[in-house]
Parts: C-alpha cells; sequence; structure tokens
C-alpha cells in the first residue's frame, strides 16, 4: 500500500488542518532567490493551491543561490522549471503558472482572484510597492521579502512589521513610500537587521529594473523564503483555530 506523502505533517498538525490547508491558495509573485524555496515549502507543506508568478529566465549568475538554478536549466523560465518541481512533488496541487512581468493593470486583475495569502518575493521597489499596497487595499494577508543580498548572519533574520524593520535600504524605501500612501503598519516583512558593507555592492549599467549588483550566498535567500513560508502557514493553521 503506497503511504501518505503528508503523514508527517499531518502527525504534526493533525488531519483536519492538514485538511484545511488543502483548501487554501496561496499567490507567490517572485520566483528567485526567496520565492522558489518559498513555493517549494508551501507546496510540501499541503496547501492545495499556487499561482506562481515570474517572467524571468534563470542565468548563470542565479546559480549559486536559486532553487530552479542548474547548469542544466540555463535559459529557461523559472515560472516553468518551477511549475515542473511543483507538480512532481504533489502532482494534485491546483497549480496556475503566469510566466511574465506583472504591472500596474495586471497586477490589479490578477490580484481580483480570491486567495488566502501573498507572498510578495519581487526584488524591484515599483511592482512591489504596487503588489503591497493593493494587497493591503484588498484585505490580502501578506509577508513581503525586503533585502537578502549583502548579508552572511542567518541569526539576524526576523519577521516583524515592517515598522519595525531596520539597516534594510529596501525596507526603508518600501516605509518611505507606503508612508506617502497612508501605510505605516500592518505589513508583515521578512528582514536582516545585519548592516551591509558597501564593498559587495556594485553599480551596473544596462540591466532591466536594476542598477546595482549586491553579494549573495546560497542560504540567506533560501532563510527569507523559508520564513516568507512558515508565515504563510502557521497563520493559516492559526486562522483555523
Amino acid at each position: 500500500m503506497e503511504r501518505n506523502w503528508l503523514e508527517r505533517t499531518e502527525l504534526l498538525i493533525g488531519k483536519e488542518k492538514l485538511q484545511a490547508l488543502t483548501t487554501k491558495h496561496v499567490l507567490i509573485v517572485g520566483l528567485g532567490g526567496v520565492g522558489a524555496y518559498a513555493a517549494e515549502s508551501i507546496t510540501r507543506a499541503g496547501i492545495g493551491e499556487l499561482t506562481i508568478v515570474d517572467g524571468d529566465s534563470l542565468n548563470i549568475s542565479n546559480i549559486n543561490r536559486q532553487l530552479p538554478a542548474l547548469h542544466s536549466t540555463i535559459g529557461m523560465p523559472k515560472a516553468e522549471v518551477m511549475a515542473n518541481r511543483l507538480r512532481d512533488i504533489n502532482p494534485e496541487l491546483k497549480l496556475h503558472v503566469i510566466n511574465s512581468y506583472i504591472k500596474d493593470d495586471e497586477m490589479i486583475d490578477l490580484l481580483n482572484n480570491k486567495y488566502d495569502y501573498v507572498v510578495d518575493a519581487i526584488d524591484t521597489i515599483s511592482p512591489k510597492l504596487f503588489l503591497i499596497i493593493h494587497c493591503v487595499n484588498r484585505n490580502l494577508p501578506i509577508v513581503s521579502c525586503m533585502g537578502a543580498g549583502g548579508r552572511l548572519n542567518p541569526a539576524l533574520v526576523q519577521v516583524a512589521d515592517i515598522s519595525k524593520s531596520y539597516n534594510c535600504t529596501l525596507a526603508r524605501a518600501i516605509r518611505k513610500r507606503l508612508h506617502q500612501h497612508g501605510i505605516n503598519k500592518g505589513i508583515r516583512v521578512v528582514f536582516s537587521s545585519e548592516k551591509v558593507d558597501k564593498a559587495v555592492v556594485q553599480e551596473v549599467e544596462n540591466e532591466q529594473n536594476k542598477k546595482t549588483t549586491v553579494g549573495t550566498i546560497s542560504y540567506m535567500t533560501a532563510i527569507f523564503g523559508l520564513y516568507c513560508a512558515a508565515e504563510v502557514i502557521q497563520n493559516l493553521l492559526a486562522s483555523e483555530n
């Protein structure tokens, strides 16, 4: 007799809560170093429906930290590589794959669907801000990933309200823009309080949506993604009490 691949999860959280997870729909925007790990962990926890979004393709510089990045997958769309992986983990997963960059009105259309939780793993400010604001306007629970680059110490990664984040350039930029929209708190973020050495940040030219490249290490983006997944799963389970 084939064993249930979720039997260890059921042992931990119970049959009823596991069944509840199979009814939940999570949106994950961004499948890079953070988002792919979040997507996989959320899938392995038993979530029944996922929408994954990323318009990027894998390149050689992704291999040091991104889950779908292998020498054999270079040039392939991140969304499609992750879709195949997630279906292999859970063949019964209801999966919606969007292999494109979502901007402005497209983001609004995307959020018109029903989600139980949103994971923001976008690494550029404008679409990130747009996603956060429209989730707030719709009362959609969201966890947003701040900057993982330039850091080495996993002990300094934490989850908190965005108003409590510090020593993070990305978080500061997002906070400033949110304040302009009258949003001062109420958004859960994963961030690190570790200060970034300016020497690990390089300016770049002729690259879409980025002005700098920041040094990264394999485990930090994974940890950020796992923290995002934990925030989603724990809050969904708490909502079932």
